[in-house]
């Protein structure tokens, strides 16, 4: 099986200004004007340097953030590496960010790739890296990029190297036939992990993107597995009595938590992934599932039906001191907390439409981020900017896809795979 963990990868700072340069993006407002921003072709005598920038280009178009300049429009093409960009011929088509680099084969076969950030305004450079992989890394080394600009300009870490796991979904609705995918987080480097033999349910990551818990239904048992992404090694962590929902891991990724039904009613409960314990956290005769840590670890949040309908509740880790936090119209389901710990996503149910919001920990603050026929299963990015869910559409010939909204709801865009696609989990950055 491939390995998707780069270990060859290595950068070098090679020089930036003070943090405080004058240039940044301000993602504190809600509705973000993208900032103008000039990619260049990477210098280069092969085919790395035009398509690292195109990755590039599209990473930073994608965030909603940055608005690329044509490359029709660009005054200079080619600029050397270590040379000064001719800053006012840039002012004049209005570029406030300018993107240069180059991409060379070594003679030992390595790629090594240089790149620099300009203020344009100012005149100054802005970051400069350098790395150094194998010539097939050549995707990742553009995330890298990517996220070191995204980082630079807005103060913020970046989410593009990152992976999307899913269950990739094929075969017409009565006969779906469910399997575990990854990719990265622009749709690219798609590989599926399991050969759909079983139905196969709610992946989700752990903390250092090498393992992922997924439900799988063997002989209609219902099983909860650990799956190693690098060597393809997947175990059987728990064969429990009755149904089990929704696993995930706790912030260390030494337990997971999830939903057990015993005697007709469904409870969250941690299992220790080094002793196999169980332990109860709740004890009502409801539905108590979709359990989600603090990114801390020192709070839960689940949906539960103990009022009647599905709603929101938090708890301390230890199963005490539960209260309910949402009180708004409809119903609340699969709630998953910010990595920033301010914010959790949420599916609400109103009247015939499923929608995607966010509310801050106490409850207040509801926002709805986007509306649909059949929304469902929001997972955040590794930096708490942007939430991927899937939406299925209607008819005979529908099916589920992935789609990716920001934090102010102004940025909505459709996530290509080959087939359907639900379940998404976003991957903590890989580096």
């Amino acid at each position: 099986m491939k390995h998707f963990i780069l270990s060859t990868l290595l950068l070098w700072l090679a020089a930036t200004l003070p943090a405080e340069a004058a240039l940044k993006i301000d993602i504190t407002r809600g509705n973000v004007e993208p900032l103008p921003i000039a990619i260049l072709n990477f210098k280069s005598d092969s085919q790395f340097g035009e398509t690292i920038a195109q990755v590039i280009t599209a990473d930073l178009e994608r965030s909603g953030l940055f608005r690329p300049i044509a490359k029709d429009a660009h005054i200079e093409s080619g600029i050397d590496v270590d040379a000064f960009p001719l800053f006012q011929q840039w002012r004049v088509i209005n570029a406030l960010a300018l993107v240069s680099g180059s991409a060379t084969v070594l003679l030992d076969g390595r790629l090594h790739v240089e790149f620099r950030l300009w203020d344009v305004v100012a005149g100054e450079q802005m970051e400069a890296l350098r790395f150094f992989a194998t010539p097939d890394s050549w995707r990742r080394i553009a995330h890298l990029v990517s996220d070191a600009i995204y980082e630079r300009l807005t103060g913020e870490t970046g989410y593009f190297d990152t992976r999307i796991i899913f269950v990739a979904e094929s075969g017409t609705k009565d006969r779906r036939v469910k399997k575990l995918a990854i990719m990265d987080q622009d749709g690219h480097a798609y590989n599926e992990l399991t050969n759909g033999r079983d139905l196969t349910i709610t992946p989700r990551f752990s903390p250092t993107a090498q393992e992922v818990t997924y439900m799988s239904f063997t002989n209609n048992k219902p099983r909860v597995y650990l799956f190693n992404i690098e060597t393809g090694n997947q175990e059987v962590v728990g064969d429990f009595p009755g149904m089990t929902f929704a696993p995930r891991f706790s912030p260390d990724g030494q337990k997971i938590i999830m939903s057990l039904e015993r005697n007709g009613n469904a409870n969250i409960y941690t299992l220790d992934l080094r002793t196999r314990e169980t332990k109860r956290l709740t004890a009502s005769l409801a539905i108590d599932t979709a359990p989600c840590f603090s990114p801390d670890g020192r709070q839960i949040i689940f949906e539960s039906d103990r009022v009647g309908s599905q709603q929101l509740y938090v708890m301390d880790a230890n199963g005490s001191n539960i209260r309910r936090i949402s009180y708004g119209k409809g119903r609340y389901a699969t709630p998953v907390w910010s990595p920033r710990g301010d914010l959790i996503a949420f599916t609400k149910t109103l009247g015939d439409k499923f929608l995607i919001g966010v509310m801050k920990t106490d409850g207040s603050g509801e926002r709805i981020l986007t509306e649909g026929f059949h929304n469902e299963g929001p997972a955040w990015s590794p930096n708490g900017r942007v939430i991927t869910f899937f939406r299925e559409s209607k008819g005979e010939e529908g099916g589920p896809t992935l789609w990716t909204v920001d934090v102010t709801g102004y940025n909505e865009r459709p996530l290509q795979t080959p087939n359907f696609a639900s379940d998404p989990s976003w991957s903590p950055l890989i580096r």
